[in-house]
């Protein structure tokens, strides 16, 4: 049995734990997330793998548009595979055009048996609109500058001596 906890990602502490049995498919995790968060269930959604610093990573989607035979989906991945030990964490996104947004990590694992899964923990509701979501890019421009090696000094193309670079 996994331990499983799942935050929104908003200002508010928004916060559900699960507990869940290892053997059922992210699916099933999926399908509890969106009934205890509140949502219809009719939007598309994605796990995506994460390191320890919630760095994305690979995706599994809900329906496999792969071809026959290749990819994942949540129906095709165990809780057991996806998150391998403690402190294990995926991604969640609900809804590709509003991007609700959930930090899902293992916090405990049991020998304990549990059918399908519960909620044994609910904190916070669920804001009416979508939080604004805030990307960040890698911070690649101090790269650049790196590479540049000095070709940044110069105002146009006629200060460039091209004889001598």
């Amino acid at each position: 049995m996994y331990k499983v906890r799942v935050i929104l990602d908003t200002k508010e502490d928004v916060i559900r734990t699960f507990l869940i049995n290892e053997n059922v498919s992210l699916e099933k995790l999926h399908f509890a997330i969106i009934n205890s968060f509140g949502f219809n269930g009719q939007e598309m959604a994605s796990f995506y793998r994460a390191d320890s610093e919630w760095n994305q990573g690979e995706e599994i989607p809900l329906f496999n548009m792969a071809e026959a035979g290749e990819g994942v989906s949540m129906a095709t991945e165990t809780l057991s595979n996806a998150l391998l030990k403690e402190g294990d964490k995926l991604i969640y996104v609900y809804d590709f055009l509003a991007m609700w947004t959930f930090y899902v990590e293992v916090i405990e694992i049991s020998e304990a048996f549990i059918e399908g899964s519960k909620t044994v923990l609910s904190v916070g509701k669920v804001p009416v609109k979508v939080p604004e979501k805030e990307f960040k890019a890698d911070e690649l421009e101090k790269d650049f500058e790196d590479e540049l090696g000095g070709f940044d000094t110069f105002e146009s193309l006629d200060d460039f001596d091209f004889e001598n670079y």
